[in-house]
């Protein structure tokens, strides 16, 4: 399953911002169409590895459908960062 949402939550000691729900799977539509300088792109990459284009895509796949679930939470004594991956 691929990503749909990312939340993103900063809180610092003057300002507090509510957490944000960014739509990723608008990014779907610019994906499309620059796919063939993306398919590109993995060709070069195989190359530069010498190893075959499809398992490029298939490993750069799996991390794409590995984002959901994704939880990072950094806070310091004057900030706190929160992005989720939904």
């Amino acid at each position: 399953m691929t990503p749909n949402f990312a939340v993103l939550g900063i809180d610092t000691p003057g300002f507090h911002w509510p957490q944000l729900w960014l739509p990723i799977f608008l990014l779907w539509v610019p994906v499309i169409l620059l796919s063939p300088i993306i398919f590109l792109a993995f060709m070069v990459l195989a190359i530069a590895a010498r190893t075959n284009i499809w398992r490029v895509i298939a490993i750069f796949w799996a991390i794409l459908c590995s984002l959901p679930g994704t939880y990072v939470h950094v806070s310091t004594q004057d900030a706190r960062v929160l992005v989720r991956i939904v």
